[in-house]
């Protein structure tokens, strides 16, 4: 029984967030009533259902289960969380492709709230700019890693929980615009061409962040010295983990990025070459 507590006290809120829970569960909520009320002819596969779920409870649980904890007190837990956050997390949401319902969340709005919305959906299409999103894709990064604004963002509740939250919602924002399943061809979605330049553009600061905090001769976050260790690790190991966790991954999941778009490219130029060559030769046509 002790062994059994145990392990279900890992999964209990660190720091209890109402927002953060009542968010998350508005969001799962909302999707399994959306699923339910949606055609069968509509309803997205398994497959995209347990990426939605999975990318959600990924997010959730490095945010509200003792893996917070771990994160306000290891720099390398830290920066494992924000890939999360960041990365991992809403690659997984764009990947399982919630645009269907969205909209059938949007069908569920009144004329009311729609006007409500309004502004929302404004604000939404300025962030999409693609200057826009790359810039505060990178300069987030940049923003709360800074020494000074990270010391008092690990000291502040408030200034933390806003430190994550913004993570995650921009995460959101630009995986979405560069994993929009809708097709630039037929859409008004970004060509696949810009998506992998602003992957390769976000990539390039990520790897000079990384290798600055990897390379540098004493230790750059100093919060940790002030709180203490959960862990009885040396303050060069601590960073020297959370340095690589910035310099590699973020790279690596640019690469991913852009495979899926070639993958997608290929696929579309396959079609469209197979529809060509199912239409009749016209009268007058080269042989």
């Amino acid at each position: 029984r002790v062994r059994s507590m145990s392990a279900a006290g890992y999964l209990l809120p660190y720091d209890f967030s109402p927002l953060t829970v009542f968010s998350f569960a508005a969001v799962l909520g909302l999707y399994g009533i959306a699923l339910l009320r949606m055609p069968a002819a509509d309803r997205p596969g398994p497959i995209r259902i347990v990426t939605f779920v999975l990318g959600v409870m990924l997010c959730y649980a490095v945010m509200q289960t003792r893996f917070d904890y771990y994160s306000q007190y290891m720099f390398f837990v830290h920066r494992g969380q924000h890939l999360i956050l960041h990365h991992l997390g809403p690659i997984l949401i764009a990947l399982s492709n919630p645009l269907p319902i969205a909209r059938y969340w949007y069908g569920f709005a009144g004329p009311g709230s729609r006007r409500l919305l309004a502004p929302l959906g404004w604000l939404y299409r300025l962030l999409q700019q693609p200057a826009i999103a790359a810039f505060l894709f990178v300069g987030l990064i940049f923003f709360w890693l800074w020494p000074p604004i990270h010391f008092d963002a690990m000291l502040s509740r408030q200034l933390y929980w806003l430190m994550n939250w913004s993570m995650l919602l921009d995460g959101l924002l630009f995986w979405w615009l560069i994993l929009d399943s809708r097709s630039p061809a037929v859409s008004g979605a970004l060509g696949y061409g810009k998506r992998i330049l602003l992957l390769a553009l976000v990539a390039i600061p990520q790897m000079i962040l990384g290798a600055w905090i990897v390379f540098s001769p004493r230790i750059v976050y100093e919060v940790s010295e002030v709180c203490g260790r959960a862990w009885p690790m040396t303050p060069y190991t601590d960073q020297l983990l959370g340095r690589l966790l910035t310099w590699i991954p973020p790279a690596m999941m640019s690469i991913v990025g852009i495979l899926i778009i070639l993958r997608r490219a290929m696929h579309e130029d396959d079609g469209r070459s197979r529809r060509q060559s199912r239409q009749p030769i016209t009268e007058g046509s080269a042989p």
